[in-house]
């Protein structure tokens, strides 16, 4: 592909003098010329050409290099550039602990052809990716959501941030061909290092989209949500990616081999979260870290990516699925950190109704029994991610139409659009649990009033219906009457509702509780129950749909969320429950974007375990990480629900009138 010194006219133009108002000057004046003629071509076909292997080893080459970091670290880095070189073109980055594979100078990875990214490599781009530091191919050593250092005191201080800014500075200045234009984008934990690239301010990134961003590991992405260990994923994705670095050419880390193909059996079987230690052995170090906090400490506060969201300077698209079931948080929340801490940069938020990642890798028209009807991934890569990145780096089009939040939402399967989010023209409103399992706006009238339960250890409520061995993506809208069935799920339901409610925003779940002993979890579902002649005409989307699920009665999980009790007044010093005193209890869940439909009804289901998604409580105020299986007890649990302690859950109800 030729690297080159900076001695062509238009590096040194950008990168020796940083002088690129010439340069972008041209590019306006070409962008003016023929806006027309680019719009009109892209809007009709987006990519004209057949992009499949032949074509990307004929138009493309390949050269893996290692680029040096300012202490002398040196990554390993993969950049596909195009064979012509009658233009400039940018430059679109992703950093990843996952591996750049396939290694190999002449091979080029079926990624960038059997994906969307074939929509880049028509458009020309230089597609870079790169091992980040310890991992795979990478020198250095690796840290798990290493903290941002805003206040680096020397030269030779490194973080994720000035990884990105040297790895940019390198290309810049030996990459033939580059325009000076960079983006960088990523999903999952990828989606961590784009924001840790956004935060490293080079003044040649222009443009970053952070997908499914991993955020704050103890608050509600991956590992915990508000403090409650997420057990399943946890245990299987670190089993494999905390061995130690894996180089081509040698056996990658395999997953655990489960004995069974029952994972509630399995996890059950286990006891006490402590024995999962002789399961992980002694290659994994970071599950040993991780049981070293397990309160809200400066450990889990300082690899809050939120931390690094101030002054930013490249425009942002976050993007996130709302039924994603490992990162919906960090979508969410990073956008929102964005606006409240670096108001001047041009963010933008899109979410649709999709699984982790289901924006790239699936049709996105439905998820299980639930229907989208539309091709909402496609409608997301057309018209907004594509247009995004060649805008900024490209000068091509324009993105004055593209609103600051696009939201798909389920329920009435449509998109909408704001000026921000959550919506300005949304409403907090208390939705009270009622006496007989009931739901209604107003405060209740009697006095004395409460539902109670038994939590038991030995037999939680399991989170799906279902019996298999890995998590299914498709429990973030599975039918929840299998729990609306125990006796230790508390179930209130609306009347049928005469209009259509839309939510959008945050769900704030306000209980008023007791419990015989010191401590306990409170899982709160918000359910879309569906009418009882409902049923998807056969007609209705979508391709992939094998089998026709009764769908009369449905009940539609639309937002599940745990808190861990002990954490209620704070998440860095717990507190346990004093048996039978009444205290509240009150979490935020990540937000929704539904419409519950005229004719169907709203439910709210509440229970204290939902396993083996996350760990089980004890139920007595101790460390949950060392404390042994003996000392989990069952806890009665008494919600609530009178005049004096009117538990409830507070609905973003969005005004569509105004």
């Amino acid at each position: 592909m030729g690297f080159q010194k900076s001695n062509v006219f238009h590096h040194s133009l950008l990168i020796k003098k940083q002088v690129f108002l010439p340069l972008t000057a041209v590019f306006m004046l070409k962008n003016l010329c023929f806006s027309l003629f680019f719009f009109f071509v892209w809007s009709t076909s987006l990519y004209s050409q057949k992009i499949d292997s032949t074509w990307a080893y004929a138009n493309y080459s390949k050269d893996e290099i290692y680029i040096p970091m300012r202490d002398g670290v040196k990554l390993f880095t993969t950049v596909y550039s195009p064979v012509d070189r009658s233009e400039f073109h940018p430059i679109l980055m992703m950093r990843t602990p996952y591996s750049v594979a396939p290694y190999g100078k002449g091979i080029i990875s079926p990624r960038l052809y059997t994906t969307y990214w074939k929509r880049y490599l028509e458009e020309g781009y230089i597609i870079v990716m790169q091992d980040v530091r310890g991992r795979y191919m990478s020198e250095g050593e690796f840290e798990d959501v290493k903290p941002f250092n805003a206040d680096k005191s020397s030269r030779d201080e490194s973080d994720e941030a000035s990884d990105a800014y040297d790895t940019i500075d390198w290309l810049l200045k030996h990459v033939g061909g580059n325009n000076g234009n960079v983006g960088v984008l990523g999903v999952s934990y990828p989606g961590f290092y784009a924001t840790m690239a956004a935060a490293s301010r080079h003044p040649n990134l222009k443009a970053v989209s952070p997908q499914a961003p991993v955020t704050d590991w103890f608050m509600g992405d991956d590992f915990h949500h508000n403090g409650a260990f997420a057990l399943m994923d946890g245990f299987s994705f670190y089993y494999s990616f905390g061995k130690t670095r894996v180089k081509p050419g040698t056996t990658s880390p395999k997953g655990f081999v489960f004995p069974e193909k029952d994972a509630y059996n399995f996890h059950l079987k286990q006891g006490a979260l402590k024995n999962y230690r002789k399961l992980m052995g002694d290659s994994v170090k970071f599950w040993d870290v991780m049981m070293k906090h397990p309160n809200y400490d400066t450990f889990w506060q300082s690899r809050d990516a939120r931390k690094a969201c101030n002054n930013i300077k490249a425009s942002m698209l976050v993007v996130g699925g709302t039924f994603d079931a490992e990162d919906c948080f960090g979508a969410w929340n990073l956008y929102k950190a964005l606006v409240k801490q670096s108001p001047s940069t041009s963010s933008r938020l899109v979410m649709g109704p999709w699984f982790h990642g289901g924006w790239g890798r699936s049709e996105g028209s439905h998820l299980g029994d639930v229907r989208f009807g539309s091709s909402t991934s496609q409608h997301y890569q057309n018209n907004l991610e594509v247009p995004f990145f060649n805008y900024h780096l490209k000068f091509k089009g324009t993105i004055e139409s593209m609103p600051q939040a696009s939201i798909f939402f389920s329920g009435e399967n449509k998109w909408k659009t704001f000026e921000t989010w959550p919506p300005r023209n949304t409403e907090q409103k208390k939705l009270y649990l009622q006496n007989k399992n009931g739901l209604s706006f107003e405060v209740p009238k009697i006095k004395e009033g409460f539902s109670n339960y038994l939590s038991d250890p030995q037999k939680p409520v399991p989170y799906t219906d279902e019996v298999h061995l890995k998590r299914t993506k498709e429990y973030m809208v599975d039918d929840q009457r299998f729990a609306a069935r125990r006796p230790d799920v508390l179930v209130f339901t609306t009347e049928v509702l005469n209009k259509d409610l839309v939510l959008a925003g945050p769900v704030i779940a306000e209980l008023l509780v007791s419990l015989s002993t010191s401590d306990a979890d409170f899982v709160v579902k918000l359910i879309d129950v569906f009418p009882d002649d409902f049923a998807y005409n056969v007609n209705y989307c979508c391709r992939g749909v094998d089998k026709e699920t009764e769908m009369a009665g449905y009940q539609m999980l639309v937002r599940g969320e745990i808190m861990r009790g002990k954490f209620r007044k704070s998440f860095e010093k717990p507190e346990p429950f004093e048996p039978g005193k009444i205290e509240q209890v009150k979490f935020e869940l990540p937000d929704v974007a539904h419409t519950f439909k005229k004719g169907h009804k709203l439910m709210i289901q509440i229970q204290s375990s939902w396993f083996p998604l996350f760990d089980r409580n004890p139920q007595q105020f101790t460390n949950i990480y060392t404390c042994s299986e003996d000392e989990f007890v069952p806890c009665e649990i008494k919600i609530h629900h009178n005049s004096e302690n009117p538990s409830c859950i507070w609905l973003p109800v969005l005004n569509e009138t105004k």
